[in-house]
């Protein structure tokens, strides 16, 4: 479908925002997260299964993408930031081709943690004719055992004094707990660290107190609306849920993204601010949440203002949605936009 931009940036806005995104080069961010080894098959179809009414897909290549929270760190990566993705992997074929992807990206490898009694995490999508024809998940989602997480924090220790910024990309794969993430709040805090959310739905209770939530629309209105009658579910507007998200997670900042309709940023000490969206063709919308969140933790590392990363990173989402997969931006794709805005 065809989105058609709406924005418009004073001579003078493109100018701020380009010497933030020359800065992201000084970005040192901690990913903290699921990893997923993301598979594409494409190919075309030309006609209907005779055993069901179902697509037959001719493949004619297949492409694997570093997914999940290692999306977050490559869309950091492709924008010149310095990141350090931490997680569990499988030591099986799948972990050792997401390693090798994460490698051939350029992105530090020492907070990726293998596991032997779990599986790596990988999602196929099958592509055809540039459309999703089906997905297919494999996975395991328990909670990831003691001894992985204590690596974890000690990879997180070594770390925390580096970095500007800490993002938690949950995908809800068994990583993100309690127990993480109180002694990973308690780091942050100590070191004043943002830590960042990118949330899973169920999670909410998880991530009081947290710098800023990015959660998209349906996620947001679940997290107010769990155990509410059915009656009254999605009854309140946008910005009822943004402010009390806000008071209810008790933090600075509640960034929503609203699909077409743009972004809603919501601030403790600033009001709200709607961004309307940056998108002109919309292909596919995976990771795109991931581009989000990644964008916005480069412009804080280095000094940007809440409004001015939220500006941000609906541009680059703008961008990501018109490619197909599991896509990042490039350093000259967000130049080429501010430019052009």
């Amino acid at each position: 479908m065809l989105q058609q931009a709406s924005i418009n940036l004073k001579k003078s806005d493109r100018k701020r925002l380009l010497e933030i995104v020359h800065r992201f080069k000084h970005a040192k961010i901690l990913v903290i997260g699921d990893f997923i080894l993301d598979q594409f098959v494409w190919g075309d179809v030309r006609r209907i299964s005779p055993e069901a009414p179902v697509p037959v897909v001719n493949v004619k290549r297949e492409s694997y993408i570093p997914g999940g929270s290692l999306n977050v760190a490559n869309n950091i990566r492709s924008l010149e930031g310095t990141v350090y993705p931490c997680g569990i992997l499988g030591r099986d074929l799948e972990g050792r081709m997401l390693m090798k992807a994460v490698r051939r990206e350029g992105i530090e490898t020492g907070g990726m943690i293998y596991d032997r009694s779990r599986p790596t995490s990988v999602k196929t999508r099958v592509i055809a004719h540039s459309q999703q024809v089906v997905r297919f998940d494999r996975e395991k989602i328990d909670d990831v055992p003691h001894q992985d997480m204590q690596k974890i924090l000690r990879f997180i220790r070594k770390q925390i004094t580096h970095i500007d910024v800490i993002i938690i990309e949950d995908y809800g794969k068994g990583l993100i707990q309690p127990s993480l993430l109180k002694v990973v709040m308690k780091l942050a805090k100590r070191f004043c660290k943002p830590v960042l959310v990118d949330p899973k739905e169920k999670h909410f209770n998880y991530y009081k107190g947290v710098t800023a939530l990015t959660p998209n629309r349906s996620e947001a209105y679940a997290a107010l609306e769990n155990g509410m009658h059915p009656s009254r579910r999605h009854t309140r507007t946008v910005d009822e849920v943004g402010r009390a998200l806000l008071k209810k997670m008790k933090c600075e900042a509640v960034l929503i993204t609203l699909g077409e309709d743009g972004m809603e940023l919501f601030e403790k000490k600033g009001g709200s601010t709607h961004i309307p969206t940056a998108a002109q063709e919309v292909y596919d919308v995976s990771g795109a949440g991931d581009t989000v969140i990644a964008v916005f933790g480069l412009a804080l590392a280095v000094g940007a203002t809440m409004q001015d990363a939220a500006v941000l990173s609906n541009l680059a989402a703008g961008i990501v949605v018109g490619k197909l997969g599991t896509a990042t931006v490039q350093m000259q794709e967000m130049k080429a936009i501010l430019q052009d805005a």
